[in-house]
Formats: C-alpha cells, structure tokens, sequence
C-alpha cells in the first residue's frame, strides 16, 4: 500500500498530515508527487475534490525544505489562482502542512488594502500565493520580485481561461526565471489551455484522473422541474422542510444571487451572498461564518464553485442550471468530499433543458429526477441524453521528448539523484 512515508516526504510534512488526519495518498498525490520530488514538470487533470492541492503542495515545500535556503528575503515558489477564495484556502493548507518546516508565505490578491500584504513582503516569504491581477500591480510597484522563483504552480488553469486572465498568466509568465520547476494544474484540457501548457512545461509528465466521468457516488442527485417563476417559492419549502444543514445555492448571476437573497429574507430565512462584486471583506465574513456553522445557507455564483472545502455542506443546490455543464461537476463537489455524503437539487425550469441534458451527457447518466412536491411543471421535457464513455479513472506517463515548434525553454529543474 502507497503511504506518505513511502513516497519520500520529509519528516515534518508527515507530522503534519498525520495532525491533519491523512492516512493514505489520493491517486493523484500518489501519481504526482514523485515526479515532483524529482524536480520534473507535470501537467495535471484532476477534477475538485481529488486532493490536487496537496499534491502540489506537499512536493513544493518538501524541496523548499530540504535544499537551499532562502536568499536576501527571495520568494521562491510562487502558486497562481483564479480567484482570492481559492488563493486563501490554498495559502491555509501550505500553512497546514508547513507546520514544523519554519517557511514562510502568505497570500496575495485584490479587493483588499494591498498595505499589509506589502509589509509581509518586504519581510520575505519562501511561499506567495497570489490572483494574477493584485500579483501583477504589486510587481510594477516594485514590493514584488520574482527573479528567485524555482517553482511556478499554475492552479485551476481552465478556470483562469474562463475568467479571462490568460493574458495576465502570460505576463507573469514573462517575468519568472527560465530555470525553474513549473506544474501546471486543471480540470480539463480545452485547446488553448494545451497551448499554454506547451509554453509553459519542459517535457512533462502528465497525470490525469477522471478528467471526464466525475466521481459522484458519494452525492446524491436530483433535478425537480419548475416553472421560472416558481423558483424561489421551491427553494423556501425546500430550506424549511428539508433536512438541511448548510447549503450553497448557485445563481448564474450576481444581480440573481443579490436578489435571491432579498426574497428569502423576505420568506424568514437568514442567508448571504458571495459574488465577484462584493467587497473581499464582505465575501472573507461570509465565507467564515459560513465555515463556523453560523450561517447555514450561502447564496454563490460560480465565485466558490472550485477549490473551496468547507466541511459540513449537506446540500448544494442549483438555483440556475450552469450553460457549461463541467461548472455543475464542480458546484456539486462542494458536498460529498473526503469521504462525506452529499445531496444535490437542481431546479430545472423550461428554457434550462438543453443545459441539463449537457450535463447529463457529460456524467454519463441522467440525473434522477424529483416529481414529488408542489411546484412540479409537467411543461419541462428533457428527451434521453446518450451517455458518453468515461476515460480511465487514472493515468501517469512521460510524453514524447519532442519539443513542440517555437515552445520556448522555461527551465525544468534536473531529476536529484535517487
């Protein structure tokens, strides 16, 4: 059996993730992290929920560690994220696991007064995890050098895509040493996301777990159709009736989380939202009373839908079906993780159809669907969707040497002697 101590982690890691409960590694820890140790790139396709931070971030600070020590106060590994959410929660698990190797890092991203965060670094910090916006102004500003970085992650890179900041990516990119150690992680592989991994990563290995056919036996699924206008009055029943512990209830729009909001006020029920247009510290006090049980119903857009574990949630639903069917796999993972079950609702009114049957194409099955309750519309119909194939649920190989025409070389590290 694959254990931590097998896989060559340094002592104080193992103190740590024994303090934090791990026994075993995930297949992608398991897959990734010997490459890793040995200085390799590494291309990653992991769906949420798989332990893909940890095994990044277990090999970064192992090396971190264990080789030489930090220059003048030089940033040495610099982790990217799409979103200040996931940057935090990324920074907090270098912190967990870190516990006893005396590295420092912190976190980098906007919406906040940037002060603080230019104090930690002129302290120097072996560790920054940052968005590529705040990261970007911090560097023109002079409070960022970037000429020291041995390791470059690149996390949630289709989620990068989707929100527009590849070009930012590129400009970081642009900044780094050419000798360096980058990985490069993400959910899927759209084409310019494989560009992008051609520019970045020097003969890589490439691990992938069920990058197609997610994972969802832990969850339980249902869809109820409905009609538009019906939408809130269901979701009211549902809170006051339902076995509910905590939920997050997805919105396709930030105008529709605010307004959801106000209407379940309305209905005496205490929730609040969590969207790109909220201030960092209205969205931080959300976020922490919802993770210390506080508050039992957060309203979201797809702000939170990757990367965030917040124990305890129950139930996820879909107040608006996503129009990309991969942003369903990820609003459902929030609940059914490390080995929790999980219930997930998706509300389906006329003009969402096509939006479900993508989603039931990409799972490979239709979702159950839910006929028992009030607001029951006989006006949804979703014909049979063909259920796709799923790909291996777990691979790791070592691509060609070949390198593709005009990728530049951005400086793997040599493999360390056995």
């Amino acid at each position: 059996m694959t254990t931590f101590a097998s896989l060559g982690l340094a002592e104080p890691l193992l103190r740590a993730l024994a303090r934090c409960g791990y026994e075993t590694p995930t297949p992608v820890q398991a897959l990734a992290i010997p490459p890793l140790l040995e200085g390799r790139d590494l291309l990653g396709c992991a769906q949420t929920g798989t332990g893909k931070t940890a095994a990044f971030a277990l090999p970064v600070l192992h090396r971190l560690f264990t080789e030489t020590p930090r220059r003048n106060g030089a940033i040495r590994a610099l982790v990217l994220t799409p979103t200040r959410e996931l940057a935090a929660q990324v920074e907090q698990n270098f912190q967990s696991y870190g516990t006893g190797t005396r590295l420092a890092h912190t976190v980098v991203t906007g919406g906040v007064n940037p002060r603080r965060q230019i104090e930690v670094l002129r302290n120097g910090v072996d560790v920054l995890v940052a968005c590529p916006g705040r990261l970007l102004d911090l560097h023109g500003q002079g409070h960022v050098d970037l000429s020291h970085i041995e390791q470059f992650v690149l996390d949630e890179a289709d989620r990068m895509l989707d929100m527009g900041f590849v070009h930012d990516v590129r400009k970081v990119m642009a900044r780094l040493p050419s000798q360096r150690q980058n990985v490069l992680v993400s959910a899927t592989l759209p084409k310019p996301i494989v560009k992008l991994a051609h520019e970045l990563l020097t003969d890589p290995v490439e691990v992938s777990v069920s990058p197609e056919a997610p994972t969802t036996d832990a969850i339980d699924q249902r869809v109820m159709f409905v009609e538009k206008s019906d939408k809130r009055r269901l979701l009211s029943d549902i809170i006051k009736t339902g076995d509910i512990d905590q939920a997050i209830v997805f919105t396709r729009t930030k105008h529709g989380a605010n307004r959801l909001v106000k209407q379940l006020d309305q209905a005496g029920i205490e929730a609040r939202a969590i969207h790109g247009n909220k201030s960092q510290n209205a969205r931080t006090r959300a976020l922490e009373a919802f993770r210390s049980g506080e508050l039992s119903i957060l309203v979201a857009t797809d702000v939170v839908s990757r990367g965030i574990d917040v124990e305890g949630v129950s139930h996820v639903v879909n107040f608006d079906l996503p129009n990309d069917p991969e942003s369903y796999v990820h609003r459902i993972g929030r609940t059914g993780r490390a080995g929790r079950t999980g219930t997930t609702i998706a509300f389906c009114d006329p003009s969402e159809v096509e939006y479900l049957q993508n989603i039931e194409r990409l799972l490979g099955a239709p979702v159950p669907v839910d006929r028992d309750h009030a607001w029951h519309s006989d006006n949804v119909v979703v014909p049979a969707a063909k259920p796709s194939r799923p790909k291996n649920p777990g691979r790791s190989r070592r691509p060609s040497r070949r390198r593709s025409r005009g990728r530049r070389r951005s400086g793997a590290s040599k493999p360390s002697a056995p």
